[in-house]
């Protein structure tokens, strides 16, 4: 597996991750941070990486096979704005997300629906990083309505 870009590595270590933690990727790519994201939280937390793309979720699913088997990463294609839950799907700790553009100022539209959406998906006080900051800003995700 190859090693995290730096910029990457410093977002992951950012991130408040503990074991048996549930974690959401929203613009996953191939996958780097959510392998990393999943090592972290170990065996008990679980890292769901969701991307638009089926070309990132195909390289996803290739790279992160093992941990795909082992129940402690799933690979799913959906948009920021359209993510849900699958019926029994546990909800989520925290999300984060990297250059997406419905969190980064490029979609506002897109960036209120999906902050709609990560309250039904993150638990009551579930927390969402978005890079901008240094290296995350951390933004307030509305409860469900």
């Amino acid at each position: 597996m190859a090693a995290l870009s730096p910029r990457l590595a410093r977002i992951v270590d950012a991130l408040p991750l503990r074991p048996g933690l549930r974690v959401v990727e929203i613009g996953c790519g191939p996958g780097a941070a959510a392998r990393e994201v999943a090592e972290r939280v170990g065996p008990q937390g679980h890292v769901l990486a969701v991307d638009r793309s089926a070309k990132a979720i195909a390289q996803l699913s290739r790279s992160a096979a093992e941990l795909i088997a082992g129940k402690r990463l799933t690979a799913r294609q959906v948009a920021a704005e359209e993510l849900a839950l699958e019926p029994g799907e546990e909800r989520y700790d925290i999300a984060f997300a990297v250059r997406v553009g419905a969190f980064d100022g490029r979609d506002p539209h897109a960036g209120s629906q999906a902050l709609e959406r990560l309250g039904h998906v993150l638990v009551p006080g579930g927390r969402l990083f978005i890079d901008g900051g240094d290296p995350l800003r951390e933004i307030t995700v509305p409860a469900p309505r």
